[in-house]
């Protein structure tokens, strides 16, 4: 690849982001394209602790601005020292959520402000956006009875056990963000079957990776 390409794939929880960047990470390993695969929060080692804070601590009740701050301290970290210098070598790389997670749940769903969240997120990643953000569209209706599959109640996040208005108010983020910015954002209804799903991503990113090695 003559430069990296970088690709987030967004959604609610139970969306199947994980379902869906396995298909694509097998893909992409049959076609010998050098790429990595990462997350967010929890792409570094400072990262996998802010996420043990963020997804396992409910007792810690950690306020919405706190919150937003421990999403961008994880960022800045894996942008310097994964992201950007993968990019930099060439590689595709896959996050699981990035900046515009940070904007519907702590910026819309908390009620800090897109603006805001926008602002510190753009320091944190240095500028370097998504070249696609794939959001895998979910009703709320179907969270609970997709992110409690093979759970039990003890080891369910604070962020799964959200009440379904919560997760329509995030879901109409989304959206909205994706209606703002269709160039980027490509939204892909995330209760088709889980092959329809995979090959409605490979054709937005099939093209991506030949016009980045022609």
């Amino acid at each position: 690849m003559r430069k990296g390409l970088f690709i987030s794939f967004e959604g609610l929880d139970g969306a199947g982001k994980t379902t869906q960047l396995q298909l694509l990470h097998h893909w992409l390993e049959q076609r010998g394209v050098d790429f990595l695969r990462t997350r967010e929060p929890g792409g570094t080692p400072l990262g996998v602790e802010i996420r043990r804070l963020l997804l396992e601590r409910a007792d810690l009740h950690v306020t919405p601005l706190a919150e937003a701050f421990l999403f961008q301290a994880d960022r800045a970290q894996h942008f310097a020292t994964v992201i950007v210098p993968a990019l930099d070598a060439g590689k595709l790389v896959l996050t699981d959520r990035c900046f515009d997670s940070s904007m519907v749940y702590q910026g819309a769903a908390r009620g800090l402000g897109t603006d805001l969240i926008r602002r510190l997120s753009l320091l944190a990643m240095g500028g370097r956006v998504p070249d696609l953000t794939i959001l895998l569209d979910l009703d709320p209706a179907k969270v609970h009875s997709r992110t409690a599959e093979g759970k039990d109640r003890a080891h369910r996040t604070h962020f799964d056990q959200a009440e379904e208005a919560f997760h329509r108010t995030l879901r109409s983020a989304f959206l909205a963000l994706a209606q703002a910015h269709p160039e980027r954002i490509k939204v892909i209804d995330a209760s088709l079957p889980p092959d329809v799903v995979h090959a409605h991503i490979i054709a937005l990113i099939e093209p991506l990776l030949q016009q980045n090695e022609g």
